[in-house]
């Protein structure tokens, strides 16, 4: 049986992308437990969804915590204190700094909903939509200090119809986020990712090969 794997949650709104992520632990057998849940806003209702699955929650006050090196340093305690193997942001809209980044080297994951590095930032779907393009989709990287850089794990991409609103475009991003995180966690719990430069490679667990490091 493999060993399940224990992550930590950061997020800021709705927690759609960590119910599809606590569904496929309990439904299809995701090889991921999730240990905490930390909210960068007492409104998100991402908390909601955790209490409701009887996870432990951190939920962040922007005003007592306006100091980002200081909440980094509260939310590394507390991922710590739940023995956090990997940090998984889900909608984290509050940039992290080297306190939290350092003390999980290659571990703290990032989705993005567009192809990296095209229309990196918060207004991604929209700008894509105003650009034109023909095809965008979503990204799962590790997170650096450079906001939404960082090497890339997996991409899905979804071409954009003629006659959709840019509400469709959204929800239908959103639905491949919600298939696209889990299947990115499985092959985290299951194999190795060995990081040269800004490439991802991944071998089974029995077959890591290759220089860089291993994540």
């Amino acid at each position: 049986m493999t060993k399940k794997l224990t992550i930590g949650v950061l997020l800021s709104g709705s927690g759609s992308n960590l119910e599809a992520i606590l569904d496929a632990c309990e439904n299809d057998d995701l090889p991921v437990r999730v240990a905490v849940v930390v909210a960068s806003r007492p409104d998100a209702y991402g908390i909601t969804r955790a209490q409701q699955h009887g996870i432990p929650t951190l939920v962040m006050n922007k005003e007592r915590y306006a100091n980002p090196l200081e909440a980094d340093t509260l939310i590394v305690k507390t991922l710590q204190h739940h023995h956090v193997e990997y940090v998984v942001m889900a909608g984290y809209m509050r940039k992290l700094t080297h306190v939290l980044l350092n003390s999980f080297p290659q571990r703290v994951l990032n989705i993005h909903p567009a192809l990296l590095p095209a229309f990196p930032g918060a207004h991604a779907i929209r700008e894509a939509f105003d650009a034109g393009v023909k095809v965008t989709g979503v990204t799962i990287h590790f997170a650096n200090e450079v906001y939404d850089e960082g090497p890339i794990i997996a991409q899905h991409a979804l071409d954009v119809r003629q006659d959709e609103t840019l509400e469709i475009l959204e929800a239908r991003i959103h639905s491949v986020e919600h298939v696209l995180y889990p299947q990115v966690l499985r092959l985290l719990a299951t194999h190795d990712m060995v990081i040269t430069g800004k490439k991802v490679c991944v071998y089974p667990k029995s077959d890591a090969a290759g220089s860089g490091v291993s994540a």
